[in-house]
């Protein structure tokens, strides 16, 4: 039998193992039962099963989602589309998501797989800063795909400009009105 605190208390009889647990308003707690003699502790059982669910509930929370979004493009692209385009995965990669880039081939564009994978490699390339690439490009069918994830720098500053936007919106409704 062990104690609330963590001390042994000896080999004792169910019966005076229950009385204890009784008079000192805790519950008597299987903890090994396989063993010679089985091992029980004293606890409050209520208070422990929410320990382990708020625990629970923490790492749940620290658990990050991350999404996928897509970006298709054509290897005949402008300049200013491309920079849209490119505009949309520095957002996405920032928000902290990866980013499937697909490059669609139509007709006798296949031919010519390697515009596709120069497009990719100069996307690659100006946001080297902000993601890195999971998935090299690779040509399925008629569509060529790489995938970029964000770097893990990236991701811990937008964690620390998350944290401190809350802190500026502090104030009255009348105080921050008065601030713009």
């Amino acid at each position: 039998m062990i104690s609330a605190n963590g001390e042994q208390l000896g080999i004792k009889h169910i019966r005076e193992a229950t009385d204890i647990a009784e008079r000192m308003d805790l519950d008597l707690v299987e903890v090994a039962p396989n063993s010679d003699p089985p091992v029980v502790r004293l606890m409050d059982y209520g208070k422990y099963k929410y320990q382990k669910e708020q625990a629970r509930k923490a790492a749940r929370k620290k658990q990050v989602n991350v999404n996928v979004r897509e970006i298709k493009l054509r290897p005949k692209i402008g300049d200013h589309d491309f920079n849209t385009k490119r505009g949309h995965v520095e957002r996405f990669l920032r928000g902290g998501d990866k980013v499937k880039v697909t490059i669609m081939f139509r007709g006798r564009e296949v031919q010519h797989p390697e515009l596709g994978e120069r497009l990719l490699r100069r996307l690659a390339s100006d946001l080297e800063d902000l993601g890195r690439i999971e998935s090299q490009p690779n040509l399925d069918g008629r569509n060529m795909v790489m995938v970029m994830a964000p770097r893990k720098e990236n991701k811990e500053a937008q964690d620390s400009q998350q944290a401190e936007k809350p802190a500026a919106r502090s104030g009255s409704r009348r105080e921050r009105a008065a601030r713009r």
